[in-house]
């Protein structure tokens, strides 16, 4: 059975109840552990509850919060739990003065790290001072990479040298294998929890440890530099690949979840929707609700997981951390032996992952921002899997595909097909000229060519006043080279020809010490370019995980219109008519779904004084520019409207052009009316006529000022719509907010109109409502 959206949000809903069911007064959670853990089990707890969506505004986070905040100093005193109380306070992110207690458990860890011998860089149970030195073991040293980590992107400065030694320890006890054991001990067998452990840290530890050795005195990088893949991080996925497994703990007999909690940090951390053939997200999903209480909403787990605020957290935080949108799709291509196989010896990376760590670090730096959502994530995808086994769908998992490299692109027609298809369904392409390579950079423009043979594409500069340019930060465009190919209402491919990426590479969270001044300002320009293009493809709204896409098909030959469909024809006029080509055939394809309406999606355009208007029940109309109707076509136009005819219009992403041009145009066909607002309980906007429209959503930037940075935000409420009424009758349906773009999917974050899923339910009501007023007027006649 596929693992779908609404199983997986109610499956969370239940386990959230349970977990809050399990609260005690004073806001903490029993532990049955057999021990003290009460701030442990209370800190994982309430980290999961605040991953699962859960705000400080929520009782019980605010309760939690209140305990957490009464244990006194200088509790806590073990790994586990300091680790997890870091985690929980900087996930609430919720006051000022919690950054001291932050601070103060990441010196404890600091601290109590092994810092010499056989286990240097491991962490053994307590964090009291003097006793660190004793023993150790992959878990507890896993932990307290995870409460560092968050340490500092809280912005609590941890000491390189216990980054290096974190990364060097999980070097040197991998096993030859390419798994992790429990202990320092290479002889001891390999575990899937210790090995998602191993993966995870590599990865942090890499995050942290910035390397500016190729940086000149100047303070700029080799960005053609040759870089070496991590090959303990290759051999450590390819043993999960291998052992992969999600009903237990491979290799083990218990902590099947804890397992998978440290699986989905695996997979996210690294950027793999799969592990070999493995889907590990849907397949944990899945193996999740299917163990679940249906009675309760708690899992239970074998030996010590049968502490079920302990297994039900773990499974919490994997079902709602692992549903993270993906915010960029990386595109993996080139022949097989370009790809990194887990054991090779490449010389140099391949040259699609000329900068391994650009997405990832931008990724990271804008889960931080202020106006976006907390946990985002990026994958991999890999071009030819996708072709061959997938579609266009798997690219839709993401609104982004990002595109980098420095050779020329060995795509064939059906890589080029994929991403015409992917773009034609909204998708955005943000393509990085690595290297500043002139082969990458020919091979790109030809990509653009062979996508759109018939011309419709081209690469060009973006004007200075793109909202790009201002879409998060205020950017100079003189100072920012991007170009761009425009798809009616927005730009959907932007490619950048200086290799910004390169310096993408370099961000941390932390900088490496004596970082020069020069390339911290490098840094900070590229990232801000490459938050503004995230922001302005995304709206700062990626799709979930799990959002379903109905994909939009080639424009094809259809049959002629058919007597009996349903006909709707598009107005022709100067004021860019065709903004959204595909929006009509869009629409008329919601209708036959929704409905099983026998409309034609065969588009027939025509001026105003054709006589062909009249066998046509509704007119479609929308536009972005100033236009006028010459008298003879206003003539026929106000003809047509008297004689039963609709028109439906609306002005592209909010065009003022267009809605001012508009406005004339109804002032000058009926002198004696104006656009008014179609009242929000009209039967228009009922279930009686299709949707209910009682709440539907439409951005609304605020600011309409191009000194200023672009702050949107969305509204809920009924649908805006104006109109003129003739004889009882809404002849003229009109929105001066974005309905065509949306229809599209192709709407930017400075679009003001609706979203797409509540555009195409406003669009079929309006649809619906011309049909029947039509034959309530045929039935009059007879």
């Amino acid at each position: 059975q596929e693992v779908t959206k609404e199983s997986v949000l109610r499956s969370i809903e239940m386990a959230k109840r349970f977990l809050i069911s399990r609260q005690k007064s004073n806001g903490a959670w029993p532990s049955g552990l057999g021990g003290d853990y009460q701030v442990g089990v209370s800190s994982l707890a309430l980290l999961a509850l605040i991953n699962a969506g859960m705000t400080v505004d929520d009782p019980p986070v605010a309760k939690g919060l209140r305990f957490l905040r009464s244990v006194k100093e200088p509790e806590p005193s073990r790994t586990y739990e300091a680790s997890l109380m870091i985690m929980a306070l900087a996930a609430a992110k919720d006051d000022r003065r919690d950054q001291a207690r932050i601070s103060a458990l990441a010196e404890k860890l600091e601290q109590s790290q092994v810092k010499h011998g056989a286990n240097a860089g491991m962490w053994s149970y307590s964090v009291k001072p003097g006793l660190g030195g004793f023993g150790g073991d992959n878990s507890n040293t896993q932990f307290a990479v995870l409460g560092l980590r968050d340490a500092a992107l809280a912005g609590v400065p941890i000491d390189r040298a216990v980054w290096e030694r974190i990364r060097q320890h999980f070097l040197d006890c991998q096993n030859a294998d390419g798994g992790w054991g429990y202990s320092r001990s290479h002889n001891q067998t390999p575990t899937g929890s210790m090995t998602v452990a191993g993966i995870a840290s590599l990865v942090i530890a890499d995050m942290m440890l910035a390397d500016d050795s190729d940086v000149g005195p100047d303070g700029k990088p080799d960005c053609c530099a040759p870089q070496l893949p991590n090959e303990a991080l290759e051999r450590g996925i390819a043993w999960l690949e291998r052992h992969f497994a999600v009903g237990h703990n491979p290799n083990a007999n218990a902590w099947g979840l804890y397992y998978l909690y440290g699986l989905e940090r695996a997979g996210r951390l690294s950027g793999r929707r799969f592990f070999g053939k493995h889907d590990w997200y849907r397949e944990g999903a899945k193996f999740l609700i299917q163990k679940q209480s249906r009675r309760t909403g708690e899992w239970r787990g074998a030996a010590l997981e049968q502490d079920a605020v302990v297994s039900t957290s773990f499974a919490l935080l994997f079902l709602s951390k692992g549903l993270a949108p993906v915010l960029i799709n990386k595109l993996q291509y080139g022949a097989a032996d370009q790809k990194e196989a887990p054991g090779a010896r490449p010389a140099r990376r391949a040259a699609w992952n000329l900068h391994p760590h650009d997405v990832r670090n931008l990724t990271e730096l804008i889960c931080g921002l202020p106006k976006w959502p907390k946990l985002m994530t990026w994958q991999v995808v890999d071009l030819d899997q996708v072709a061959e086994h997938g579609g266009v769908v798997d690219l839709m998992q993401s609104p982004i595909l990002y595109l980098c490299g420095d050779q020329p692109l060995p795509f064939t027609d059906a890589h080029v097909k994929l991403l015409r298809e992917y773009v034609n369904n909204g998708g955005f392409v943000f393509a990085v000229n690595g290297c500043s390579s002139s082969a990458f950079d020919e091979s790109f423009r030809r990509l653009i060519q062979r996508m759109y043979p018939e011309g419709m594409a081209e690469l060009r500069p973006l004007p200075p006043e793109h909202p790009i340019f201002r879409s998060e930060y205020l950017l100079d465009p003189s100072s920012v080279k991007l170009l761009g190919v425009d798809f009616g209402c927005r730009t959907a491919i932007v490619y950048s020809p200086d290799d910004i990426a390169c310096l993408w590479n370099k961000w941390s969270a932390q900088d490496p010490p004596k970082r020069h001044p020069q390339l911290k300002a490098m840094i900070t320009k590229a990232t801000r370019i490459g938050v503004n293009v995230v922001a302005y493809a995304t709206g700062r709204e990626p799709p979930d995980k799990l959002e379903p896409h109905e994909l939009v098909e080639e424009e094809t030959s259809d049959e002629a219109i058919q007597r009996g469909l349903l006909q709707v024809a598009k107005l022709r006029h100067t004021g860019n008519w065709d903004a959204a080509p595909q929006a009509l055939r869009n629409l008329l394809r919601a209708l036959n779904r929704a409905v099983g309406l026998a409309a034609s999606t065969r588009q027939t355009n025509l001026l105003a004084s054709d006589p062909a208007i009249f066998n046509y029940p509704l007119l479609y109309m929308h536009g972005q520019r100033h236009f006028e109707l010459g008298q003879q076509e206003r003539q026929q136009l106000k003809r047509y409207l008297l004689q039963n005819g609709v028109l439906f219009a609306d002005a592209c992403c909010g065009a003022k052009p267009f809605d001012r041009s508009f406005r004339q145009l109804m002032k000058q066909l009926f002198p004696g009316k104006r656009l008014e607002r179609i009242p929000p309980d009209h039967e228009l906007f009922t279930a009686a006529v299709g949707y209910n429209l009682s709440r539907v959503r439409r951005r609304a930037p605020e600011a309409d000022n191009p000194n200023v940075a672009l702050n949107t935000f969305v509204q809920v409420g009924p649908p805006f719509l104006e109109g003129i009424q003739l004889d009882g009758r809404w002849a003229v349906i009109y929105s001066k907010y974005d309905i065509s773009c949306a229809l599209e999917r192709q709407a930017s974050v400075a679009c003001a109109g609706y979203v797409p899923e509540d555009a195409v339910k406003i669009a079929v009501n309006v649809v619906l409502y011309a049909m029947m007023q039509e034959a309530s007027l045929r039935a009059s006649d007879r």
